[in-house]
């Protein structure tokens, strides 16, 4: 089977070594996105713009890929804070529609720039 990046200026580079998704056969693995804007990879200011900036970053890395958010058959979320975890299902309702793909959200002690929440993904297209 053969490896593909997947790279987008819609989504912010990558902070470290890492590619911001590989696709291998039909399943694209979607690196961490943090609540960074592509433009300026500056983080957004508290729990809700920097979730929101994270689906906005994987759903351009996803497009980049050739699907789509709705493609996404497991996320995994890091929080620094679970008492951020009905804001977190709110995000994710605004997000997708159900039925809803698996997910896990645990809480870490800390986050890549000073981050409040990092979601990576794993995708399935189907074609």
């Amino acid at each position: 089977m053969t490896r593909q990046t997947i790279h987008t200026d819609h989504a912010p580079a990558a902070v470290g070594t890492y590619s911001q998704a590989i696709k291998v056969g039909n399943t694209v693995y979607l690196s961490g996105q943090l609540g960074l804007d592509p433009k300026t990879m500056e983080l957004k200011d508290g729990f809700d713009a920097q979730a929101k900036q994270a689906f906005a970053n994987l759903k351009a890395i996803c497009e980049a890929a050739g699907g789509s958010l709705n493609d996404v058959v497991k996320f995994n979320v890091s929080l620094t804070d679970l008492n951020d975890f009905a804001a977190l299902n709110t995000v994710f309702e605004a997000n997708l529609t159900a039925p809803y793909p698996a997910r896990a959200a645990v809480q870490v002690a800390a986050l890549p720039k000073g981050g409040v929440v990092e979601i990576e993904a794993i995708m399935f297209i189907d074609s």
